[in-house]
């Protein structure tokens, strides 16, 4: 006779299942001993991760700002995650009898939805990053023993201390962060989780193309100008490529540009080529080398697209402009100083939930005590330019800009300005460069002077109507064997590529440099 015993599995689901349905609506009146979410961990691993993919995801690594607390007079009160009453206040102190003294911070936290939850917070100034989580109902301290001198003091004083809250709690912030790893790593299920993440937060689709996955491409109808969209779903560049999609709205990730020099050689110019020291430079590269790592030695599984120029722009662009461009730039570092300003461009209109102003800066401030080189390369350089300051690091352009009466959302959003020269000359990153070199080869010509392109993004370039918009021009080979009808050329991999709004908009003045960017629709008015 067969058993009639239940899997653990489908019986530890029901289990789940009935705690919730029990005990989820005596929550709005009643303090649970437990919450069902709490007992996860306890289940089955084949149980409870699914269940607990499904109530987290990786966005929730993110916090959220809660507020600022500066004095005793200044209390701020919240609802948590885990205690729906809580309230904060500062105590200056000088305990330690040095010249500014210190402060602690009181944190009040009470009416718990479980005996079996707790709230994970991030506390944060522009000198220093700490975090608490809190278990028991009841007051808490955060002790600050000595501010970091006058400026630290004067800000907590004025601005107070910012607040934190990972709103998935302990758990879910290291489900988040389980989630947020294998975007990163060079695997099958790396891949999967970029493309899984890309689905559920912009609406893209993978479509699988006929094979073969790679087409025999002839040079000869390749041209100056012609613009290559690389999109990368695995490893390193995967990872990062994901995000930034995700935050610009851009279906692709990484671009380079095709040139022909006077013997009809075919080159690619790139910002981010990787040279033999590790480093991201701008290179130009003969086709056939560059074709070639992207087949056998890129290992982020790059999925390419060429967009052909149309023929009035082919006509239009000045080739020997836009060589003498590239080659000044050749060699030069790519262009990290701007690389995060193309996409900021409003106070409250790019950030996707959690994210805003104060995460950002939280971040910039961790990232800025961990690798101040890094950070100064990343931001710092650009924020000095937007005040017209030289040399602050990231403590002082906070204060500064607080002293202006202005904000750090407000500092974020000022446009790019694209004859900006850092410290290591200019900074381009890949679609800039691009850009740059279609305004020295004249396709923005005649409001050239009126645009920044260091502040589009990689979208922001492949809606630009440059492109060949006449199928039957494109090369035969173009989507050889594809079922379906591409209005570009996609030329290497598995899945096939869409890029929404392609061709489709005239250069304006000013153009790009209010738009809005939040997911998944990516709405923008018209001329921003």
């Amino acid at each position: 006779m067969a058993s009639s015993a239940m899997p653990p599995s489908l019986s530890s689901s029901l289990l789940f299942l009935t705690l919730s349905s029990l005990l989820t609506p005596l929550a709005h009146g009643l303090k649970l001993p437990f919450h069902p979410k709490d007992v996860l961990p306890l289940l089955p691993r084949q149980v409870s991760w699914p269940i607990l993919n499904s109530l987290y995801k990786p966005i929730d690594i993110l916090p959220t700002f809660v507020g600022r607390v500066s004095s005793l007079d200044n209390t701020l009160e919240w609802k948590g995650a885990c205690f729906y009453k809580n309230s904060a206040w500062m105590e200056f102190h000088n305990k330690t009898g040095s010249e500014f003294g210190g402060g602690t911070l009181h944190i009040k936290v009470s009416k718990a939805h479980s005996w079996t939850c707790m709230d994970l917070y991030v506390f944060a100034t522009p000198y220093r990053v700490t975090w608490d989580y809190y278990f028991l109902e009841r007051e808490h301290t955060l002790e600050f023993k000595e501010w970091e001198g006058k400026a630290e003091f004067e800000y907590v004083k004025n601005k107070g201390v910012s607040i934190f809250l990972m709103e998935a709690g302990m758990l879910g912030t290291l489900q988040a962060l389980w989630d947020v790893f294998p975007l990163f790593t060079n695997t099958g299920w790396g891949e999967n989780s970029n493309i899984g993440f890309l689905e559920k937060h912009m609406g893209a689709s993978f479509d699988t193309r006929p094979q073969p996955w790679v087409t025999n491409v002839s040079v000869d109808e390749i041209h100056s100008g012609d613009f290559l969209a690389l999109s990368k779903i695995r490893g390193r560049w995967g990872g990062f490529e994901t995000l930034e999609k995700w935050v610009t709205g851009a279906y692709a990730g990484h671009s380079a540009v095709c040139l022909k020099d006077s013997e009809g050689k075919l080159w690619v110019a790139e910002s981010g080529h990787e040279n033999e020291e590790g480093e991201d430079i701008i290179a130009v590269l003969p086709w056939d080398e560059w074709w070639n790592f992207e087949l056998t030695k890129d290992d982020s599984n790059p999925h390419i697209a060429l967009l052909p120029l149309h023929p009035d722009l082919r006509a239009k662009f000045n080739e020997t402009a836009a060589w003498e461009y590239a080659l000044s730039m050749s060699g030069k570092p790519y262009g990290y100083h701007n690389m995060i300003f193309s996409w900021i461009d409003t106070i409250d209109g790019n950030y996707p939930p959690p994210l805003d102003a104060h995460v950002v800066a939280s971040v910039m401030t961790v990232w800025d005590q961990i690798q101040p080189d890094y950070a100064a390369n990343i931001w710092n350089e650009a924020l000095n330019k937007r005040l017209g300051t030289q040399g602050f690091d990231l403590p002082e352009i906070l204060v500064e800009t607080e002293r202006r009466g202005s904000s750090f959302d407000e500092l974020l959003m000022i446009p790019e300005q694209d004859d900006w020269i850092y410290s290591d000359g200019k900074s381009t990153s890949c679609v800039s460069f691009i850009l740059e070199m279609y305004k020295e080869a004249g396709l923005f010509d005649p409001i050239a002077s009126t645009i920044q392109v260091t502040e589009f993004t990689i979208k922001d370039a492949y809606i630009l109507q440059f492109f060949e918009n006449n199928s039957s021009r494109l090369p035969k080979w173009c989507n050889d064997g594809d079922t379906a009808t591409l209005p570009f050329c996609q030329i290497k991999g598995k899945y096939r590529m869409e890029l929404p709004g392609y061709n489709s908009m005239d250069p304006y003045t000013r153009m790009n440099e209010r738009c809005p960017s939040l997911p998944p629709k990516y709405s923008r008015p018209v001329g921003c």
